[in-house]
């Protein structure tokens, strides 16, 4: 999440150069260069069950990234990213079952709700933007049950590292052609390559191999739980690298997303796993 959100950052420069459907582009195609040639993926074996795993995979990450980066055009960072985490925390909400789990999931909507400025900003708010974030959301929690089923599937059952090359290799090929009718040749222009390596590092390649680790390791929706604190890191980043101010409101929704974040941290991930039959 701290890569993530710092690349976030990092990639609000690239908008004027090349716009979103370009930064998107240079951001999947160049982390997928670098996690291919470090991965290596082709040493391992996928059967037909992984590979498609992978494929849809890959598919809802480019499209997650296509309808973010599209929806930053029409509303501000903070809102989008709100809007966007109604994926996982679906995600979290289907797999709930215990009054505390509800409590956590609550006590990070409040918490996310005290992040969003409702009264002083409410006319920046364009609906398309909102339907493109919710768009990004429900990508979202399908890249993260198909991250799951991806690491899991096949033979050996285990994910890693290749995996995730191999989904950001697929959603850069989906990505690629809309970058290309989006910014054509200002794509290639070295001027802007340390900036969208920069990007590419550090909202992609980093991000996607950790979560391809973790993910064959935590339930689904222990990850969509753990990913309340999206919000809060991109406040955090926008406060240390943007200088964007926050007020006491967001700090307090800050406070509570992270409490949230423990709290089922420690409830869920402890609980013991069924015996086997």
């Amino acid at each position: 999440m701290v890569f993530t959100q710092t690349g976030a950052s990092f990639a609000k420069m690239l908008f004027p150069l090349v716009g979103a459907q370009g930064a998107t582009a240079l951001r999947l195609t160049l982390a997928a260069l670098v996690l291919v040639a470090i991965f290596r993926p082709w040493r391992h074996r996928l059967d037909k069950a992984q590979w498609r795993a992978v494929l849809l995979y890959g598919g809802a990450m480019g499209a997650m990234n296509l309808f973010f980066y599209a929806a930053l055009e029409h509303i501000p960072l903070g809102i989008a990213v709100a809007l966007e985490f109604t994926g996982p925390l679906a995600v979290a909400l289907f797999g709930a079952r215990k009054p505390l789990d509800f409590f956590w999931i609550v006590l990070a909507l409040a918490g996310f709700a005290l992040l969003l400025p409702w009264g002083e900003s409410n006319g920046d708010i364009s609906p398309l933007g909102v339907v493109l974030a919710l768009c990004a959301g429900a990508c979202w929690a399908g890249y993260i049950i198909f991250g799951q089923r991806a690491g899991q599937s096949g033979k050996n059952g285990a994910g890693g590292p290749h995996i995730a090359a191999l989904g950001v290799a697929s959603a850069a090929v989906i990505a690629l052609p809309f970058g290309v009718a989006d910014a054509g040749t200002a794509l290639i222009d070295p001027a802007i390559l340390p900036l969208a390596l920069a990007v590419a590092l550090l909202s992609s390649a980093i991000p996607y191999a950790l979560d391809m680790v973790a993910l064959p390791h935590i339930p689904a929706r222990l990850f969509g739980i753990l990913m309340s604190g999206q919000p809060a890191f991109a406040a955090l980043s926008g406060l240390l690298i943007l200088h964007e101010t926050l007020g006491l409101g967001q700090v307090a929704g800050i406070a509570a997303i992270m409490v949230a974040s423990i709290g089922a941290t420690i409830t869920i991930a402890r609980r013991p796993a069924l015996p086997v039959a």
